[in-house]
């Protein structure tokens, strides 16, 4: 039996990590769990799945969750502190690190360093901190396997693969809910537009990433790492079916896909029970009759900057990448809340990428500090 502990229980990713584990209560166990606020959702996975420890966002919200646990037994923590005590757990074997943003870099790093296995969903971890997390990884001989259905899929088409024969990888992209909007139309985007996902039901940050295909480009940046490719070894497609999850093109003009339906319960399974697989018969069969289209597409950068300032972002390497996603998560939760119009997103972002000192990492303390003045930087323009 696999012992779990999971970083982000109470979103989208973390709630299916834990209906596959329901599903199979004789192969895994759960021994931590680290939420935010969702104290509702929070104490019915408590009560499903008996955590030794939790951890949440404050201390006002760790009194209220021990007020309505009662006399449920399990250690309540909060914070920093207490996301690096579910990372770090004794007997987890595998770490699912399925937070939100670059808040998860310093727990998957403390994870890493504990030789804990990581399941990567949070795709932001690698972005801002690819060389530092990639390098610790070795050193604790620990694998990082890919959660995020691009990923994962290309993770599956080179097992057992000699990376010499690799030519690139391809990540396919759905396009979004305005693959087809014309370029006029896009100052009128509101925030109930750009949830609207064609494909994919995913958390509202993710989904605002996947519109403007921001999303695709931290993809590019994870993907650099996760396979240790070049920037012009990583392209990316527009596949609105979302049945090809990637693909690999080797060097004798061979091409791999991996297809599946769309639903993240499959990379998930496969990161929680590797190098086995899960019987996953609830889910439906994927019907080539039924989606016997398939198309693809370039992407359009002039309509969708976000693609081009990632691979940008890339290039330049050192802090760019940690840069472009603190000014993103801003941005991002500025046009969520109504502060920032649909189009002002890459904008911004390209103004607190030029301003920025690009310089060589050589700490986690260089990565954070990057991400405040970065972060800082993008709230003077949401101000202004």
């Amino acid at each position: 039996m696999k012992t779990i502990a999971i970083l982000g229980s109470t979103g989208s990713v973390g709630v299916t990590t834990l209906d596959v584990i329901a599903r199979f209560p004789g192969r895994f166990r759960v021994c931590a769990l680290a939420a935010g606020y969702n104290l509702d959702l929070l104490v019915e996975q408590v009560r499903a799945f008996g955590p030794e420890v939790v951890s949440v966002a404050t201390p006002a919200v760790a009194r209220d969750l021990a007020a309505r646990l009662g006399s449920h037994e399990v250690q309540i923590l909060n914070g920093v502190e207490g996301a690096l005590a579910v990372a770090t757990h004794a007997s987890a074997e595998l770490v699912m690190c399925s937070l939100v943003g670059a808040l998860g870099l310093r727990p998957t790093l403390a994870a890493i360093n504990a030789g804990k296995d990581i399941g990567l969903a949070n795709k932001e971890v690698l972005v801002v901190g690819g060389e530092l997390v990639t390098a610790a990884a070795k050193k604790s001989h620990v694998r990082l396997l890919p959660v995020d259905s691009e990923h994962n899929a290309i993770f599956q088409c080179l097992e057992g693969r000699q990376r010499c024969n690799v030519k690139r990888v391809v990540l396919t992209a759905s396009g979004g809910p305005f693959r087809e909007l014309p370029l006029e139309c896009f100052s009128a985007v509101t925030v109930a537009d750009a949830l609207r996902h064609p494909t994919w039901q995913m958390g509202n940050k993710i989904t605002i990433d996947s519109a403007t295909l921001m999303n695709k480009g931290l993809e590019v940046i994870e993907a650099r790492w996760l396979f240790d490719l070049t920037i012009d070894q990583i392209a990316v497609v527009i596949h609105p079916q979302s049945v090809i999850h990637s693909m690999v093109e080797m060097i004798d003009g061979s091409v791999m896909a991996e297809m599946a339906i769309p639903d993240m319960a499959i990379p998930v399974a496969y990161a929680l029970a590797f190098p086995e697989r899960l019987a996953m018969s609830h889910l439906p069969p994927l019907s080539l009759t039924d989606c016997a289209k398939l198309t693809f597409e370039q992407p359009d950068l002039g309509r969708f900057p976000c693609l081009r300032l990632a691979y940008d972002a890339l290039r330049e390497g050192g802090t760019m990448p940690a840069c472009l996603n603190a000014a993103n998560e801003e941005l991002v939760a500025a046009f969520l809340s109504g502060r920032l119009p649909f189009v002002g997103i890459p904008r911004h972002i390209e103004a607190v990428m030029s301003r920025h000192r690009n310089f060589a990492p050589r700490t986690l303390e260089d990565l954070i500090e990057t991400d405040g003045w970065a972060r800082a930087a993008a709230r003077e323009l949401i101000a202004a």
